[in-house]
């Protein structure tokens, strides 16, 4: 049984931003500045999965990083939107291009500027150390901090949800 109060039968495409979502908010720097995001298995694994299930999976991010895009299109994800200084119009158009209703569309997200693409979708979600005007309007605050597993948390429900948890042909590989 989900801890999530929506149908998440109904969930087709789920939308993450990276820093403090799939990644931890404190991001170390390499000697250049270049910030260097940690990863977590556990969100790779449910991501990749998720791919394979059909469920619709995309990255919204203000970053511009060749790592984010590499990371995320080795598991899969072919949808990934960076150096998104506004989100909605990135999401609108991936909806629209996707032919998703909104109330079939999960955001993850975890500060301000995710405020205004979440008003645009059925589900929201947030992680546990979500700035506060993102806690007051998600639907579901995960009990993981971003960065250390909210990505995995949600995706398992989804496909528990849809019967392609432990099921899928594709469940016990990468």
């Amino acid at each position: 049984m989900s801890a999530i109060n929506y149908d998440l039968k109904k969930i087709r495409g789920v939308v993450f931003d990276i820093d403090g979502v799939l990644s931890p908010s404190t991001i170390p720097a390499s000697a250049e500045g270049e910030p260097l995001r940690m990863v977590n298995i556990k969100d790779g694994y449910a991501l990749q999965l998720a791919v394979k299930c059909g469920l619709g999976i995309a990255i919204i991010t203000g970053a511009v990083s060749r790592g984010v895009e590499n990371r995320y299109r080795a598991l899969g994800i072919t949808d990934i939107y960076t150096g998104a200084s506004r989100k909605v119009e990135p999401l609108t158009a991936w909806i629209g291009a996707r032919g998703f209703a909104p109330d079939e569309v999960a955001y993850v997200g975890d500060d301000v500027p995710d405020y205004e693409p979440m008003q645009c979708v059925g589900l929201k979600v947030a992680p546990a150390d979500a700035c506060i005007d993102i806690k007051e309007i998600a639907d579901y605050i995960s009990p993981v901090n971003g960065g250390y597993g909210v990505g995995r948390d949600l995706l398992e429900q989804i496909l528990r949800a849809r019967g392609q948890w432990l099921t899928h042909e594709n469940a016990f590989g990468w």
